[in-house]
């Protein structure tokens, strides 16, 4: 008799509910180690108190003051129409460039102004949506996120032009022309996968519903009100963005700067603010003969800035001024800073959640090596193209 053979189905282990507590004190006792031998307990964490408290106050409550202001002055030109002027002045180059309905952009101006998460705000609203085919939709994610806090970032820029002694102009304009670039590239990538995915025929109204309403028409007030309240409302979201941000900028931004700065000017430790171990440059030496062709940083300390803005934008702006100051960082390096922190501006933390709303969860995975070269790209161009300006105008 003929036996069929039956393949045990493997059991699934178990992990003990103790073990990831245990991996997690481990790797936390593990990282006060880290900073705890060459600093000294004490040291550490006074270090770590002074530099977080530092960066609340003079670092977020700038950003929040830039974002309520930007956040005002977004909601201006939305109520009287500028955005929509300018999107019918951008509109004719969306096509040949990004490959998108003349109507995204729209969601580049909106993010630009804003941030990331504004475009799912169009994408939601099916006059909006009507526009696109499907395989096109969540390619708003990559050229949302590239122009996210694009205003934000420039403002904050340029405003470090003191600290560094010249004009931040150009460097900041070589930025914004940088993360385009990157943009593109981002978003073509984008568009090739999703070709592939959904096919070019299908149109976004057969996505998934993601709550897409009608849009309805505005209530007629007098110029006095409609002002106030963009004013106004504007100004709150500021607030919103400013705190939304804080705790990434003052927990990302504290650890990333104590494993960038070393000890204090006479070699020792104090516990002062900004002192560190220095391991990301002490790293970044290792493979300076990559970074340094790809993106002409004036000192090692220069990779932290990046590396932040792939979990948020705020917390790398955090760590510009403090490198300006240290002179560890030049009008190349903002050049370079400002593409890489708003082509980027956090995708790591935004991506996987708006590409959930727009019905693409799928996707994200795409989505995000996109948006890795499209960065990488634009804090590229921006190094060549400032490098290019400074030799023919002798900056």
């Amino acid at each position: 008799m003929n036996r069929t053979a039956v393949k045990e189905i493997p059991r699934r282990i178990r992990i003990p509910k103790w073990v990831p507590a245990l991996v997690c004190l481990g790797v936390t006792v593990g990282v006060f180690v880290l900073f705890a031998i060459p600093m000294g307990l004490s040291n550490m964490f006074s270090t770590l108190m002074n530099t977080a408290f530092d960066i609340l106050v003079n670092t977020c409550l700038y950003i929040m003051a830039i974002a309520v202001l930007m956040g005002a002055l977004t909601a201006l030109f939305t109520e009287f129409g500028v955005v929509d002027l300018l999107n019918k002045i951008l509109s004719p180059l969306m096509k040949p460039v990004y490959g998108l309905p003349g109507a995204a952009a729209l969601g580049v101006v909106t993010t630009y102004f804003s941030d990331n998460p504004a475009i799912l705000s169009l994408a939601n609203d099916a006059g909006f949506k009507r526009h696109f085919k499907r395989y096109q939709l969540p390619a708003l994610t990559n050229i949302g996120t590239a122009f996210g806090m694009g205003l934000i970032v420039t403002t904050f820029m340029l405003g470090q032009e003191r600290t560094a002694g010249c004009s931040l102009v150009p460097a900041v304009l070589v930025g914004n022309f940088a993360a385009i670039i990157g943009s593109i590239v981002s978003t073509r990538m984008m568009l090739h996968f999703t070709k592939k995915a959904y096919g070019k025929d299908a149109l976004a109204s057969d996505a998934p519903d993601g709550g897409a309403q009608e849009s309805k028409a505005p209530e007629k007030k007098s110029i006095g009100v409609r002002v106030m309240n963009a004013l106004l409302k504007g100004g709150k979201s500021g607030v919103t963005l400013g705190l939304g941000i804080i705790p990434g900028v003052v927990v990302i931004c504290t650890l990333v700067m104590m494993l960038t700065n070393g000890a204090g000017a006479d070699g020792t430790y104090t516990g002062a603010a900004y002192q560190g171990i220095g391991l990301l440059p002490a790293l970044a030496e290792k493979i300076d003969f990559i970074l340094k062709p790809l993106f002409g940083f004036a000192s090692a300390g220069g990779v932290s800035v990046p590396i932040t803005a792939l979990g948020s934008a705020g917390a790398a702006m955090g760590i510009v001024p403090n490198l300006i100051r240290e002179g560890l960082a030049n009008a190349h390096d903002v050049a370079v800073f400002t593409a890489m922190c708003m082509c980027w501006s956090g995708y790591l933390s935004t991506h996987v959640s708006m590409m959930d709303s727009l019905g693409c969860k799928d996707l994200a995975g795409k989505a995000i090596v996109s948006h890795t070269v499209g960065g990488l790209l634009a804090g590229i161009a921006a190094n060549w193209i400032y490098q290019l300006i400074a030799l023919i105008f002798a900056l």
